[in-house]
């Protein structure tokens, strides 16, 4: 209890912060284990001799955070942070930038810019599991070019595949990100079996140059599928080139 009342905030300070600092200290020390629910509201008034408010205030600002998983009716369930929760944090912050003129295109040149990186590491050093994964990936995305929505699906699906081949655990949460911040972008593009053909086309392009380990052609192929896709997109919505 001494030490509780000696960590206490400053004259000034939000109690619900520090409340906040002492939850996440034990997330991710694993005091509270992953998976775990988050002690009654009871129990933390108790602990940290505090009211309702504040502790509830803390806990809609831990679940802002990606920390745990509040749902109505249900004690809050901790979610140790991931490099997925580092991205998801930062959310609402591109969705503005977004909103800014270039917002979109800077999005997806550093995508550009990152998928470049990926396919010539894949050229070099896909697996052969790597390599079936993204046969599969590829036969799935030509199997929906009549239907748009599967195809989109596929598609994301596709290039979900090149951000595991490195085995690092930022790529997928970056092609995650990405996705999830275009989505609203994307989702109102319009679509037809004859553009979803092109695209496919496309993809096999960078496939074939990646089973045949050549990393120059398979950047080529990405670059020239991308630009082309943002050319359709800058288009469509009149944005700046």
């Amino acid at each position: 209890m001494d030490q509780i009342e000696a960590a206490r905030p400053a004259s000034g300070g939000r109690a619900a912060d520090w409340v906040v600092s002492q939850i996440e200290d034990d997330i991710l020390s694993g005091v509270l284990e992953n998976g775990t629910p988050l002690p009654a509201e009871r129990e933390l008034m108790e602990r940290f001799k505090t009211s309702r408010t504040v502790v509830r205030e803390a806990i809609t600002t831990l679940s802002s955070r990606g920390l745990i998983d509040a749902k109505p009716r249900f004690r809050p369930v901790v979610r140790k942070p991931g490099f997925d929760t580092a991205l998801s944090s930062v959310g609402s912050i591109v969705k503005l930038l977004l909103a800014e003129t270039r917002g979109v295109k800077t999005l997806y040149e550093s995508r550009v810019f990152v998928e470049r990186a990926l396919v010539r590491d894949a050229a070099r050093a896909a697996t052969r599991k790597d390599i079936d994964d993204l046969r599969e990936a590829l036969a799935a995305n030509q199997n929906s070019i009549s239907d748009s929505e599967e195809f989109y699906r596929t598609d994301t699906a596709f290039h979900g595949v090149l951000y595991r081949v490195p085995r690092n655990p930022i790529f997928p949460a970056v092609h995650e990100a990405y996705t999830s911040w275009l989505a609203p972008h994307w989702e109102r593009m319009p679509r037809s079996p004859e553009r979803n053909r092109v695209n496919f086309m496309s993809h096999k392009a960078i496939f074939d140059a990646i089973v045949e380990r050549d990393a120059d052609a398979a950047e080529e192929a990405l670059e020239t599928h991308l630009k082309a896709a943002w050319e359709y997109v800058r288009v469509t919505f009149e944005l700046e080139e």
